[in-house]
């Protein structure tokens, strides 16, 4: 058995910890730091090469003991820092995983820009590899071909290299929407912006976790880019930027906080661009070419602009929408859809009108989805076009095709040249109760935001089958007529 005394003898060898010497100014630093970062009491009692004798020998300072004396000055500076009320958080060292160096960052599978720009700008932060967990869609190959940055390589490639490679998972958390190549023995990190529900990843051991109720998973990772005070190259910066547009429906979307706000104008001004409603427009029209991902709420408000008129029969603003695409059927299709889209637009951007023009970019023809009274009757005066349905809502614009060039300066003319909105009611004029609201599908990869809780849609349901039901009849009596 070893005695004090004994271990006390012992403590030349090379194997002993080398002593923390107390600071002399000791009764100084209590004076202004009682606590003494949490060593008063190993201070006051002189624990150490100075310290309390138990038989003869001397206890030595535990390691934590030593390391909150280590840091001692560095703590106070710290507290010092501080304001009185924690609203601000002074400077000091920002935690770095190192985890998650030379780790593979892959998204979800149906794989978005959020997702791929996101592993591409967290492989880049943290010093690992991105991939791609299945085929890149359009709208990412865009923002991968405009930035210069190469596709990344399919995460079942590079677990075919590294077995035992480390995975973070970005952009999702649950087991349904990870590749299957992906282990969850190899999962050391997470950094998400979705909600903690059913099927969320289990680990044998702590992991590292960056979960923040942001709009875009890019902004998280812009963000540890800035509080760590570095500058993320501009191709990086350019795909988040892309990323976060994408994701808040170029800030419009319902999980759109002003962290997003804030990181899109700071990664802007990085990437070098000068007109972001431009990157904006082209970045969605890209998009649009896989019609089968998108809501309403991403059509209707992916490509709209506002315009505010001031003339003797009509004041406020009007906002006109425009989806570009090779297969305009496939919009179309959805009208039903989109009309209480429109309506629900209108109501809470405060328009007087909305429009949404369906362009197909191959046949260079377009079509106006007209949601009321007051759409159908400026469409009239301005387009003078043929209503392609019963209830007057789709109008065939024919070869007029460019916003800029065919739509408003034409609707302008009619405006100021003294037209005035008409006095009927109609779907437009709802009441907000039945807008419903919007929100992310939880269920979506992709984080779809769509509309609940709207009876608008069921409303128009109802009269489209009273007209069913009545052609219906009168298809009965033309049958008895030929008996």
């Amino acid at each position: 058995m070893t005695t004090p005394s004994e271990s006390n003898n012992n403590n030349n060898n090379n194997n002993k910890r080398p002593r923390t010497q107390l600071s002399s100014d000791a009764n100084d630093a209590a004076s202004k730091h009682p606590h003494m970062a949490g060593a008063k009491a190993a201070i006051e009692e002189g624990i150490g090469e100075h310290g309390r004798k138990y038989g003869g020998g001397v206890r030595q300072l535990t390691e934590v003991e030593e390391q909150v004396i280590s840091h001692e000055k560095e703590a106070e500076k710290i507290v010092d820092s501080l304001p009185a009320d924690d609203d601000k958080v002074p400077e000091m060292n920002l935690y770095m995983p190192q985890s998650l160096k030379n780790v593979i960052f892959c998204g979800h599978l149906v794989t978005d820009l959020d997702s791929i720009a996101g592993a591409i700008g967290a492989a880049a932060l943290y010093g690992g590899v991105p991939a791609s967990a299945s085929k890149i869609n359009s709208e990412t190959k865009f923002a991968l071909d405009y930035w210069g940055v190469p596709t990344p390589t399919p995460i079942e490639e590079l677990l075919k290299e590294r077995p035992d490679a480390g995975v973070c998972l970005v952009d999702h958390q649950q087991t349904s929407q990870m590749n299957p190549a992906i282990q969850a023995d190899n999962i050391v990190g997470v950094i998400d912006h979705h909600a903690l529900q059913s099927k969320t990843i289990v680990t044998e051991k702590p992991i590292y976790i960056d979960i923040r109720p942001w709009g875009s998973m890019s902004t998280i990772v812009a963000h540890t880019y800035l509080t760590h005070s570095r500058r993320p190259p501009k191709h990086i910066a350019g795909m988040l930027l892309c990323a976060i547009l994408s994701d808040t429906l170029n800030l419009q979307g319902p999980t759109t906080t002003e962290w997003d706000r804030l990181v899109v104008a700071v990664l802007a001004d990085i990437a070098g661009v000068d007109d972001i409603d431009k990157l904006a427009s082209k970045q969605f029209k890209a998009k649009s070419k896989e019609l089968a991902n998108m809501s309403a709420v991403n059509l209707v408000n992916g490509d709209r602009k506002t315009f505010t008129f001031e003339a003797s029969g009509f004041s406020g603003e009007i906002g006109f929408a425009v989806v570009e695409t090779t297969d305009d059927d496939a919009i179309l299709s959805r009208v039903d859809e989109l009309l209480p889209e429109l309506v629900a637009c209108k109501k809470e951007k405060g328009l007087e009108c909305i429009f949404l023009a369906v362009v197909n970019i191959v046949k260079l023809h377009s079509q106006l989805l007209l949601c009321g009274p007051t759409e159908r009757a400026l469409a009239e005066a301005t387009f003078g076009g043929k209503y392609l349905n019963d209830d007057q809502s789709l109008m065939d614009l024919g070869g007029r095709v460019s916003r800029k060039k065919d739509y408003i300066p034409y609707m302008t003319k009619t405006i100021n040249g003294g037209w005035k909105r008409p006095m009927g009611r109609g779907p437009s004029t709802v009441d907000v109760s039945q807008l419903g609201t919007l929100a992310v599908d939880p269920n979506d990869p992709h984080g779809k935001v769509t509309r609940q809780g709207s009876t608008l849609g069921k409303k128009l349901d109802r009269l489209r089958e009273e007209d069913e039901e009545k052609k219906m009849e009168m298809d009965d009596d033309d049958d008895l007529l030929t008996i």
